[in-house]
């Protein structure tokens, strides 16, 4: 056979394998990855099929499964197990009816990173929910929780949850299993739950933290500890929200991004507030009660770039030239640069 024949019929066959049937009414994409495509993954959309779609089978190299918007009321192991689920990576579950879930529902995803159960109706986490996979990113926002307890990321003993410490651990060996008792989410959403209070996550290596919309009246001083590798973190449009604890942000040192925007009830913070946020760059405060930064404020934060303030006030942090001093010469000093809706330009010296 000719080697342009040859070729031919290798393209051909390679073209063939490549192909996958679909369960009816979803959609299967391949993603083909190495030399010559020699490895592939497959991403599977079966959403807004119905019900009767679960249990759906899937091909043996699925990553992405997509279940949302099916009126789905109930999600259990059984649903979830079988041929193609051992590389499930990311599983979208959002925008169905599902009441609850159980310890067990996610046992069988040893490989699950994400998981989107958004737009659902559940009011209750039990223990170990998310215990038996290695999940990074969860997204519970928009959902009916009164309370999130550290139970559903961990592994109870004896009535207590095992956690380990991490500070001297390289991230590389961090392993999440059965026998390991580790979290390692990095990102939570809970925005728009009825949660009244900050629940307890100390020991989880978060980074991303989103408590939006939830009826929460006030951040207690120890709410957030235990939380130092946290990078952003969003409580805005908090209905309730009427006080800050003095250094309630103090254990936050990595914290980046700030959000307190669009709470209208919250009228003044002390300068204590931001103990410890030594990393700070961004401040959010745009559409709340506080409509006036102290100046001394910003001894607590040393990094601040940016700060959003009442309606359409920006602020930057720059640096000003002084007069000419004759024993110092040109002096350089810190000020905080404000412009308002109307284009007004304020500034404050940064002591």
């Amino acid at each position: 056979m000719a080697l342009s024949a040859w070729l031919y019929v290798f393209i051909l066959q390679g073209m063939v394998g490549a192909s996958k049937s679909c369960f009816p009414e979803c959609r299967c994409e391949v993603e083909n990855f190495g030399l010559f495509h020699s490895f592939s993954l497959t991403k599977v959309d079966c959403s807004d099929v119905g019900s009767h779609v679960v249990p759906v089978s899937i091909p043996l190299d699925t990553s992405y499964l997509d279940l949302s918007s099916n009126k789905l009321k109930r999600v259990n192991e059984s649903v979830l197990s079988g041929p193609g689920y051992t590389t499930l990576v990311n599983l979208n579950l959002s925008n169905n009816l599902l009441v609850k879930i159980s310890s067990s529902t996610f046992s069988k995803l040893r490989y699950l990173e994400s998981l989107d159960l958004s737009h659902n109706l559940l009011e209750v986490l039990p223990d170990q929910s998310f215990f038996y996979s290695p999940l990074a990113e969860i997204d519970l926002s928009y959902n009916n929780l009164l309370e999130v307890r550290m139970g559903a990321f961990t592994l109870k003993s004896q009535g207590k949850s095992m956690i380990v410490d991490l500070s001297h651990n390289s991230i590389g060996s961090v392993f999440r299993g059965a026998d390991n008792p580790v979290p390692n989410i990095q990102s939570l959403i809970l925005s728009g739950n009825n949660l009244i209070s900050v629940p307890n996550l100390n020991g989880i290596p978060l980074r991303h933290l989103s408590l939006d919309r939830n009826p929460v009246a006030k951040i207690k001083k120890n709410d957030l500890s235990g939380l130092g590798g946290l990078t952003h973190l969003s409580l805005s449009d908090l209905p309730n929200l009427r006080d800050v604890d003095p250094y309630s942000f103090k254990d936050l040192t990595s914290l980046l991004v700030l959000d307190l925007s669009n709470n209208r009830n919250l009228i003044a913070l002390s300068s204590e507030v931001f103990y410890g946020l030594d990393s700070l760059q961004e401040l959010n405060l745009a559409n709340s009660g506080v409509s006036n930064f102290p100046k001394e404020t910003l001894r607590h934060l040393p990094s601040m770039k940016v700060i959003s303030l009442g309606v359409n006030v920006n602020c930057v942090k720059s640096v000003k030239e002084r007069p000419f001093h004759h024993e110092k010469g040109l002096v350089m000093k810190e000020v905080l640069l404000c412009r308002d809706e109307n284009g007004s330009v304020s500034a404050q010296d940064v002591l």
